[in-house]
């Protein structure tokens, strides 16, 4: 919304402009819908900045943690992970 007011944009503007519905745009704003890929993006492309993705932490927040999960991402699932081979027989 910030980047939006910040350019003088109504709602109804912005959704004009990337051809969607302004109820979509308030939606969005008001965290009732979870946005669409492709709506951030064409919202990013006429606003001209980055917008959050949901379901991504920001860049700033990638940092190891403490709890000794350093060099595990991308790994072999751990030995009694979920998910990991065949349901056991009874």
């Amino acid at each position: 919304m910030q980047a939006r007011t910040a350019k003088k944009l109504t709602q109804k503007d912005l959704a004009t402009a990337i051809n969607e519905k302004p109820q979509v745009i308030a939606e969005y704003e008001s965290g009732k819908a979870i946005p669409n890929p492709q709506i951030i993006s064409k919202m990013e492309r006429k606003l001209g900045v980055k917008l959050p993705r949901p379901g991504k932490k920001p860049a700033a927040s990638k940092k190891a943690s403490a709890g000794g999960t350093a060099g595990r991402a991308g790994g072999p699932p751990r030995a009694g992970a979920r998910g990991s081979g065949p349901p056991k027989r009874k």
